[in-house]
């Protein structure tokens, strides 16, 4: 149901910021009826784009155009009535209020001039229904949900303003493997409707999967739109970085038999972990597999001291004895670091500089006595900006300002300053662009090769392929299987996944 008559059209459109170019003399256009795909690498213009489509932010020059009249918006509320609603990476919901108080926080129905908590339950559960996650309870609290949920209801909140336009920024980066599925079927369904999409994602067979039309940013300027199948994926890659990638991931060394220096027996906490054996060597990187919500997420938060009453033995080097809090596991003998699932939430403190966040772990070691020495802390913050190659303004500079893969790279030079021995990675990658990814991918492997433990959790099979010395896949709160070397494979961690024997792997029973 595409028509060749644009919905939303940007014209000579630049934006500034301070004299720094986010945006550049683009022209773009999106139609109706079709899913289009903006790729590019963070810090390319792609958020700056949706931004100033959905009145977030105003160009400082340039003309934007919805259905053949010049707007301009100077408020969401305004591109909200002209039919263009966003759903955010960053998830506006208020995790206090229930989920159709969120749904309908906008706009509730009312009745003699009051809530109709009635009507309002109904339209949450009708919006619901239409993603197909009937299972979620209108009149539960958004913070008693997962990560997962949280992002459909905010699909579900977007989709109750009747979009003729709906902006997609990562919307599926938090998602498990099912909802994901979920939201393919959705997106399909409104598109037969008429409804156009802007759909940003770092995931490639995503964006092969579901998208019509592809344009790619660099550097603020709009570089090429092509329909779908015009370009390899390594041309789209090309395109979105100007330059060849030859290699996605490092070389990983022969394998070789180490001496464990995180070893876990028994580990178990709740019905979440079920008797985990797991051991990690220095020098070696241990990839967690299996679909979501199998205890991978609980088994580092466990490591990390942040669960209670966690039964099981784990040792440490020469050290045994579980972690009772995330400040011991950071300090002493232990040494752990673990970079999370959500770096807004979880891993940044948004409105504190650059500057704050990367020493928040470690201001003890840039201290005399109670008090912060400032050339010394200076120093730590210019070599962990370099190291990682983090790419700032200043660092007294909010950490907000950044790209979210510039933001990773701080959540993750910070806890490499406490000099860590074992580094806990919860899916680090997600939402991320390409570029940032390998340098990532780089970085596990050098710190790897300094001798570190990584144990490292990933929902993207080719990174579990492509970085990991060894993989154990998770089922039910247990390792069930155990791959290495050549037998790490997709057709391997899928059937592991699903609880399927190999013969490639080393399979533990599971009780029934």
């Amino acid at each position: 149901m595409s028509t060749d008559t644009p919905f939303v059209q940007l014209s000579g459109v630049s934006k500034f910021y301070a004299g720094v170019r986010a945006l550049e003399n683009v022209d773009f256009a999106c139609r109706r009826g079709t899913i289009h795909a903006v790729l590019g690498e963070n810090g390319a213009g792609k958020s700056t784009l949706i931004k100033i489509m959905a009145g977030v932010v105003t160009p400082t020059v340039g003309d934007l155009t919805v259905e053949g009249r010049k707007e301009h918006f100077v408020a969401p509320s305004e591109a909200v009535r002209n039919g263009i609603v966003c759903v955010f990476q960053e998830l506006s919901l208020m995790p206090d209020l229930t989920v159709a108080d969120n749904i309908s926080i906008a706009d509730p129905p009312r009745r003699f001039g009051l809530i109709d908590r009635r009507a309002q339950r109904q339209r949450a559960e009708e919006l619901l229904a239409r993603i197909h996650c009937e299972d979620v309870d209108p009149r539960a609290l958004v913070r008693d949900l997962s990560l997962s949920r949280r992002q459909m209801v905010e699909i579900a909140k977007a989709l109750g303003k009747k979009p003729k336009l709906l902006i997609l920024d990562e919307a599926t980066s938090a998602l498990t493997s099912r909802d994901v599925e979920t939201v393919y079927k959705v997106l399909g369904e409104l598109r037969d409707a008429g409804t156009g999409m802007l759909f940003i994602s770092h995931r490639m067979h995503e964006v092969e999967a579901l998208c019509d039309t592809l344009s790619v940013f660099r550097n603020g300027r709009h570089i090429e739109t092509f329909r779908k199948g015009e370009r390899s994926q390594s041309d789209i890659v090309k395109l979105m970085i100007g330059r060849d990638v030859e290699h996605q991931f490092p070389p990983k060394p022969a394998p070789q038999q180490r001496p464990p220096h995180l070893a876990i027996s028994g580990l178990s906490w709740e019905n979440r972990l079920n008797g985990v054996d797991l051991k990690v060597g220095k020098g070696e990187i241990v990839g967690l597999g299996g679909l979501d919500g199998q205890g991978q997420k609980e088994l580092l938060l466990a490591l990390f001291g942040v669960l209670k009453g966690v039964g099981g033995q784990v040792r440490i080097g020469a050290g045994n004895g579980l972690t009772g809090s995330p400040a011991e596991a950071k300090g002493g003998a232990k040494r752990i670091a673990l970079v999370p699932e959500d770096r807004k939430t979880e891993g940044l403190m948004l409105p504190m500089s650059i500057a704050d966040n990367l020493l928040a772990s470690s201001y003890h070691k840039v201290s005399s006595g109670p008090f912060i020495d400032p050339a010394r802390a200076k120093a730590a913050v210019d070599e962990a900006i370099q190291r990682l190659q983090i790419k700032v303004g200043r660092p007294e500079d909010a950490v907000a300002t950044l790209s979210g893969g510039n933001q990773q790279k701080v959540v993750i030079a910070k806890w490499l300053m406490t000099d860590p021995e074992v580094i806990l990675l919860n899916d680090p990658t997600r939402g991320i662009d390409v570029g940032t990814k390998q340098e990532l991918y780089r970085l596990m492997r050098e710190l790897a090769d300094r001798g570190n433990a990584i144990l490292f959790y990933s929902t993207d099979y080719a990174e579990l392929i492509g970085c990991c010395d060894r993989v154990s896949v998770m089922y039910g709160g247990r390792i069930v299987t155990e791959l290495e070397g050549e037998a790490i494979t997709e057709e391997a961690i899928i059937s592991a996944s699903l609880n399927i024997h190999t013969p490639d792997a080393k399979r533990e029973a599971i009780a029934s």
